[in-house]
């Protein structure tokens, strides 16, 4: 039997885990390597961190091609702002592993 998921328990006041916010924070997004990927990843982070420069966007594809990994680092403000960018990073048709 497993315990409740880390979403399920209550937030504590000031619980931001090991962040001191305002921090930079590097998120990796992989996906297939497809037209466009790149662009829909830095569109949702610009959604959360509108200060984030597309131009620090470093991409790297797989040994065979086939996937492409984005790596973004952004100005993180608040727990908060993190979550909801991981969420829509997450559930976008085009991304399959966030990190």
């Amino acid at each position: 039997m497993s315990g409740p998921s880390p979403d399920a328990l209550p937030a504590r006041p000031g619980a931001d885990g090991p962040w001191v916010f305002p921090c930079d924070f590097a998120l990796k997004v992989m996906g297939r390597h497809v037209e466009g990927f790149a662009e829909a990843v830095v569109a949702v982070v610009l959604r959360h961190a509108p200060d984030f420069d597309p131009a620090t966007l470093q991409a790297r594809a797989s040994t065979r091609g086939n996937y492409l990994s984005c790596t973004c680092v952004v100005r993180a403000r608040s727990r908060e702002q993190l979550d909801a960018l991981y969420r829509e990073l997450s559930s976008h048709p085009l991304v399959r592993v966030v990190l």
